[in-house]
């Protein structure tokens, strides 16, 4: 089952093979590209899923996954955030800031949609099987 992603990346050719990789997959995905008004994005799109760059021009991956976690609404919204940087210390401190997932730059598409699979299926358990792209509370009004 498939629901709304949005992407932040800033390097466009990544942008665009994630969005086409996971639009044929069934995937809604809005692309955005600047970490400055990102947080507004995700927001108004309320996704199933956010992919981050963890640098990006404006606001970093890191600062936008800690003030994700900040909102209760999104609190256990799935981020996988991708970067060029796989060190270890990168990877606890995206942990500590809330990423549900981490991925390091070069990635297969493969890896890619392993990755979208398992955090839709572990939300959606969260969620006690509801159905992704709809929120109960929003939906229920």
């Amino acid at each position: 089952m498939t629901g709304r992603v949005v992407l932040v990346e800033d390097e466009a050719n990544i942008a665009e093979a994630i969005r086409f990789l996971l639009s044929r997959e069934g995937w809604q995905v809005e692309v955005h590209g600047d970490g400055h008004d990102a947080l507004e994005v995700i927001m108004a799109a309320a996704p199933d899923l956010v992919i981050l760059d963890l640098m990006l021009p404006g606001k970093s991956g890191m600062e936008i996954t800690r003030e994700i976690r900040e909102m209760q609404a999104f609190a256990d919204l799935p981020i996988l955030m991708l970067t060029a940087r796989g060190q270890v210390k990168d990877r606890e401190m995206a942990e500590r800031a809330g990423v549900t997932r981490f991925m390091t730059k070069p990635f297969s598409n493969t890896e890619v949609l392993t990755a979208v699979r398992d955090l839709n299926a572990q939300a959606q358990q969260a969620r006690g099987g509801a159905v992704a792209g709809r929120d109960p509370v929003r939906d229920a009004g």
